[in-house]
């Protein structure tokens, strides 16, 4: 038997809530109500108060309710929310958690589950599900369920979707987890462009003797790369794909942040670095491309991605931050350069082939790289059997030392 958070405003969705957990403990389940709401009074009793919440994260609740700032208590509330839950399942208290929310609950609930570890269960039930939910997804695997109907009331729609919603938390804290033996991770990134490159990769790490991570170079697929790297969970890294600072410089829609190719620098975590499709800026579909870039050259990957070619000065810029991220770390570091091409439309005769932007960038990661810092130049493309190859070899040998 598990006990299951159930969070939200029971001033304004308490009726629902309680619904949810009588629907849990039904399951054979037990439940801790928690309420964060900051208007009227809970609409249920709670096991956990506002007020306790509050508490938690040192937050003076009556001075900001006397205040009437919604947006000051929503956030307050979402950092005491936060250490709350940190806390319980610190001490084994809650073994999954489930809230129910609009605007105001899903942005304070979603930032207490993104506070816990991955693979502990966390869902979701809000009106803001089927938009654009990376604000409150961030880099954990919270299970985000669209509410379809406003969180307001039990109705015919409501009913069915909450008690689904509450046999997915109850799912999710039964099943057990598989054993298997735990072999040291290595986080590697991936595009489509540089797929056969980080298979053949992985292959031979597996054979090895390691189990490999691997993450698409997606800006939020680098985001949780990185965030897992910082953890500390990760034994070696395999930067083949770094497109995503092309997107950050550019503007394009898959940029990871200003913060990628850091964590393995600050972790001391050994790693081999590679400009895998720099070559490649991301945007949606060819209409979703900004005015000021339709003279570029462009190449519909699909019909809702459009890929733009980055310029010989784009490219020296990004030579210059990989090389500034890359002087940052302290474990050792390897930078492999595939001359041929550094995507598979960059290849001789493909759409994207440019040696101007291509020597550009290889000029400046060179020039502005550490002297210490090994760089080994291969004739051949990024996706070339004997590339992956070489990355295999200098990482485990890194890794070794």
């Amino acid at each position: 038997m598990a006990t299951i958070a159930v969070l939200g405003t029971l001033d304004t969705k308490g009726l629902e809530h309680a619904y949810v957990a009588e629907l849990i403990r039904q399951r054979g389940h037990q439940t801790l109500l928690i309420d964060t709401g900051t208007g009227q009074p809970a609409a249920v009793r709670p096991d956990i108060t506002r007020e306790e919440v509050a508490a938690a994260g040192a937050v003076d609740l009556a001075g900001i309710l006397e205040r009437q700032d919604r947006g000051e208590a929503v956030t307050a509330m979402a950092g005491a929310s936060a250490q709350l839950l940190s806390s319980l399942v610190t001490e084994g208290r809650i073994q999954g958690v489930i809230s129910l929310g609009g605007g105001g609950g899903t942005a304070i609930s979603t930032t207490a589950m993104r506070a816990l570890p991955i693979g502990f269960p966390k869902v979701m039930v809000s009106t803001l599900a089927a938009g654009h939910v990376a604000p409150y997804v961030g880099t954990k695997d919270i299970v985000m369920i669209p509410s379809i109907v406003d969180v307001s009331g039990i109705n015919r729609l409501s009913r069915t979707l909450l008690a689904r919603a509450a046999g997915a938390i109850c799912g999710m804290v039964e099943m057990e987890i598989p054993p298997a033996e735990d072999k040291p991770l290595i986080a590697a990134s991936m595009f489509g462009n540089t797929t056969e490159c980080v298979n053949a990769a992985k292959a031979q790490l597996e054979a090895a003797g390691y189990e490999v991570l691997v993450f698409a170079a997606t800006g939020t697929g680098g985001r949780i790369m990185e965030s897992l790297i910082e953890s500390g969970l990760i034994t070696g890294v395999l930067d083949i794909t770094t497109t995503e600072w092309a997107d950050e410089l550019v503007g394009g829609v898959l940029n990871a942040g200003p913060h990628r190719l850091e964590a393995a620098g600050k972790t001391g975590t050994p790693a081999i670095v590679t400009p895998g499709c720099l070559d490649m800026v991301n945007f949606g579909e060819r209409a979703s491309v900004p005015e000021k870039y339709q003279d570029r050259l462009f190449y519909q990957h699909n019909p809702q991605v459009t890929l733009m070619r980055t310029t010989p000065e784009e490219c020296a810029e990004l030579g210059r931050i990989l090389a500034e991220k890359v002087n940052a770390y302290t474990a050792p570091v390897t930078v492999l350069l595939p001359l041929k091409a550094i995507s598979v439309i960059s290849a001789p005769g493909k759409p994207f082939h440019d040696p101007a932007a291509d020597a550009a960038l290889f000029t400046a990661l060179k020039t502005n790289l550490r002297a210490d810092i090994p760089v080994i130049e291969m004739d051949c493309e990024i996706n070339a059997p004997a590339f992956a190859k070489a990355c295999v070899d200098i990482l485990l040998k890194t890794i070794a030392h």
